[in-house]
C-alpha cells in the first residue's frame, strides 16, 4: 500500500477575509500605493541642491542714443533700449534659483542704484516689472560720458558684492577730447563682468523728443556738439582755417561730424573692457544675454534646495488614474477573450429559400 499523505493542518488567516481579498486586488495595491505617495508629499522635506550662481548689477544706459530703433522686429525696428529690456527680462529665467541681480541706471558720468541685488526666483515678479519700466525719460542729463559711467559702476558693484553687467552702445556725448578720456584707476579685474555693446554696426538717426516725451524728428548736425575743444587742440590744429594758439586754438570754423548719427561703438567698447578687466559681448537680439554673463561673472556656490513634492503628487495622480482605468481595461479584455473563445455560429441554408 502507498502511505497516505498527510497534509499540513491549514492556519486560520489573522486578516479579517474581507482585507485579504483585497490585498490580493491589483487595484487596491495600486491605490495604496498612490495614498502613501500623496502622504509623502505631505511630509517630505526639500532636499539639499547645491549649484552655481551669480550675483550681479545692471547698469543699463538710458541716454538719447540708447532710442535708436536700429534692431529688426516683426512690425519694422525697435530701439536700443526696448532690445535691452527685452535681453535682461529673458535672462532672468535663464538664471538659477539663487541668483541675485541689481539693476541701475546709467546718464551723464554717474550710475544710479535702483536697488541692491534681489533673488531671482523669489522676487522675479517685481525685478521683471522694473526692469519692464526703464524709460529714457527717467534720464536727469543728457550727456553720456561712458568711460567715467562705466568706472563709477565698477566702484558700485565692488561695494555691494556684485559683478557687473553694463549694457550701453558706447557713444560718448560729448566726444571725448583730443587728449582721450578718462583713464581707470582700479586694478583691472578686481570686479567681474561684462560690457554689452547694443546697437547695429551702421549709422542710424538719433531720434528727437519735445519736452513731453513724444518724437519730433531727429537730430541734425547743429544739434549735437561734434567735436569736444576743451583741453589742448588736436595735433592737426595749426592745419585748420583760422586758426590762432591764442584766440582760436581749434580754428574760426565751426565743427563738422556724423556724431548726431549713431553706431555701437564696439572698438571703444573693447579697449574699455581690456583696461577694466571685463568680458565683451555684441547684443544681436533680444536673447543669449545669460551665457555670456555667466562665462565672464564669478562663480557663486548657492545653497539651492528641490523640492519632491511635485514629483510625488504626479505619481500619486499617475497610480490613481491607473487603477481607475484598470477595471474597464480588464472587462475589455475579458469581452474579447470570450468572444475568441465562443465564436457565434453563423447560419447557413441547406435547403431551397421560399419566397
Amino acid at each position: 500500500m502507498r502511505p497516505r499523505r498527510v497534509l499540513p493542518p491549514v492556519r486560520p488567516s489573522v486578516l479579517p477575509p474581507f482585507v485579504a481579498r483585497n490585498l490580493r486586488d491589483g487595484r487596491f495595491r495600486i491605490l495604496a500605493a498612490a495614498l502613501v505617495l500623496a502622504l509623502a508629499a505631505l511630509v517630505a522635506p526639500p532636499i539639499p541642491f547645491p549649484r552655481t550662481g551669480v550675483s550681479v548689477l545692471a547698469v543699463v544706459d538710458i541716454t538719447g542714443s540708447m532710442a535708436v530703433r536700429d534692431y529688426p522686429a516683426a512690425a519694422g525696428s525697435v530701439s536700443r533700449l526696448e532690445t535691452v529690456k527685452a535681453a535682461l527680462r529673458a535672462m532672468l529665467p535663464d538664471l538659477p534659483c539663487g541668483s541675485r541681480v541689481a539693476l541701475g541706471l546709467f546718464t551723464d558720468r554717474r550710475p544710479f542704484l535702483l536697488f541692491t541685488p534681489v533673488e531671482v526666483c523669489a522676487d522675479f515678479a517685481p525685478l521683471d516689472g522694473a526692469i519692464a519700466a526703464l524709460d529714457p525719460r527717467m534720464a536727469w542729463e543728457g550727456d553720456s560720458r561712458i568711460a567715467a559711467g562705466l568706472f563709477r559702476s565698477i566702484a558700485m558693484a565692488g561695494e555691494i558684492d556684485a559683478d557687473l553687467l553694463f549694457l550701453t552702445d558706447g557713444q560718448e556725448t560729448p566726444p571725448l577730447p583730443a587728449s582721450g578720456g578718462p583713464t581707470f584707476d582700479g586694478k583691472p579685474g578686481a570686479v567681474r563682468g561684462l560690457i554689452v555693446g547694443a546697437g547695429g554696426y551702421g549709422l542710424s538717426p538719433i531720434p528727437r523728443f519735445d519736452d513731453r516725451g513724444r518724437p519730433a524728428g531727429f537730430l541734425g548736425e547743429s544739434d549735437v556738439q561734434q567735436e569736444n575743444r576743451s583741453g589742448p587742440p588736436p595735433a592737426d590744429a595749426e592745419s585748420r582755417e583760422g586758426y590762432n594758439p591764442r584766440n582760436a586754438p581749434f580754428g574760426a570754423q565751426a565743427a563738422h561730424g556724423s556724431e548726431h548719427l549713431s553706431a555701437v561703438r564696439e572698438p571703444y567698447l573693447k579697449r574699455l573692457a581690456a583696461e577694466t578687466g571685463l568680458g565683451y559681448a555684441h547684443l544681436d537680439g533680444p536673447g543669449g544675454l545669460a551665457t555670456p554673463l555667466r562665462a565672464a561673472a564669478t562663480p557663486r556656490p548657492l545653497p539651492g534646495r528641490l523640492d519632491p513634492r511635485p514629483a510625488l503628487l504626479a505619481a500619486s495622480l499617475g497610480l490613481t488614474l491607473l487603477a481607475l482605468l484598470a477595471n474597464p481595461l480588464a472587462l475589455v479584455q475579458r469581452a474579447r477573450r470570450g468572444r475568441a473563445a465562443h465564436p457565434v455560429p453563423t447560419l447557413v441554408p441547406t435547403g431551397p429559400i421560399r419566397t
